[in-house]
């Protein structure tokens, strides 16, 4: 498919579950869609992927140039840079994208995480930085294939506020393509909110060998726990500048012990052996409460209990590892 604009040429680095979803929402919106894949290189190639969705519908994205990296972009560069990879101990975005970027190429982060847009900030200063929070469940089910379970809406703002042109442009295109586009001039907050959330759960499910959200809530203090530690993230949100909403701790425990149980995409990398986004959802907040003066037991225990874990399956794939 090809846009009728030049401004709506978008190219996506990691064409996974989260990547491919977005850019069909993209690509129905209007928009002239590429990709950078690694494993499903050859797969969605072939035949694009394909979106299994009960809300939206069966869809299929189909780029118009599948790459194995940003180098190979081809017919100049991009409006916009999609990166929606996971931000994992070793992975240089920097380098991942720079090859693709040209004057007036917005980038956009769909990642998970706070305080992670500094590093591209810097290395890109004449570049417009969006920064955005992905509420959504959905997998990749096998190559070019993705399941979508639940919700779909995409926040984002201008690093490190504000809200541009090319912001808007990018709701209205994610909107017409069926896909609600929650625009904030005020991201580092609402990335903090996320975070109360992210930070609690995904390492609890993981540190329980893949606990589900009511195997977690529903254990005796359970909730308890869970409170205490969004409590923590709360404080350290508030002494760096964003405060959150009263109650939020408690908005979020409710509204996760009324849906359905599943697994946090952190149970779910560890239980297939992947890296897992420790340091951006949970490090980067720890270091943020030890560098404001903030208590956060919980989160700290949290943190060194993932650094075991962590550092047990590293010795596991160095034994794995083929000599």
């Amino acid at each position: 498919m090809t846009a009728s604009n030049t401004q709506d040429r978008i190219l996506i680095l990691g064409a996974g579950a989260i990547g491919s979803f977005y850019g069909a929402a993209l690509q129905a919106g209007g928009a002239d869609v590429s990709v950078v894949c690694r494993s499903d290189y050859d797969a969605v190639r072939a035949n694009g992927v394909a979106i299994d969705s009960s809300a939206l519908g069966a869809r299929t994205l189909r780029p118009a140039q599948v790459l194995r990296s940003a180098a190979d972009y081809q017919g100049g560069p991009p409006a916009f840079l999609i990166v929606s990879v996971k931000v994992v101990e070793g992975t240089d975005r920097a380098a991942l994208i720079r090859d693709a970027i040209g004057p007036g190429t917005a980038i956009v982060l769909i990642e998970n995480g706070v305080e992670i847009e500094a590093e591209l900030a810097a290395e890109f200063p004449d570049h417009e930085l969006i920064s955005a929070l992905a509420f959504v469940q959905v997998s990749r089910t096998a190559p070019g294939r993705v399941k979508h379970f639940a919700f779909g809406d995409l926040h984002f703002g201008n690093y490190p506020s504000g809200l541009s042109d090319k912001a808007r442009r990018l709701a209205a295109l994610l909107e017409a393509g069926g896909v609600r586009a929650v625009t904030t001039e005020d991201v580092v907050t609402a990335r903090w909110q996320k975070a109360v959330w992210n930070a609690v759960f995904n390492p609890v499910s993981v540190l329980g060998n893949a606990l589900d959200t009511d195997d977690i809530l529903n254990a005796a203090g359970g909730k308890e726990f869970v409170r205490r530690a969004m409590g923590e993230v709360c404080a350290v949100a508030a002494a760096c500048g964003h405060p959150l909403p009263e109650g939020l701790a408690d908005q979020f425990i409710t509204a996760t012990a009324k849906a359905p149980a599943y697994k946090t995409s952190m149970a779910l990398d560890y239980e297939h052996g992947r890296p897992m986004e420790v340091e951006v959802v949970l490090g980067n907040a720890v270091r943020a409460a030890q560098r404001e003066g903030v208590a956060a037991p919980a989160l700290e225990t949290l943190y060194a209990l993932m650094k075991m874990v962590e550092r047990k399956a590293a010795k596991r794939n160095e034994a794995a590892a083929p000599r």
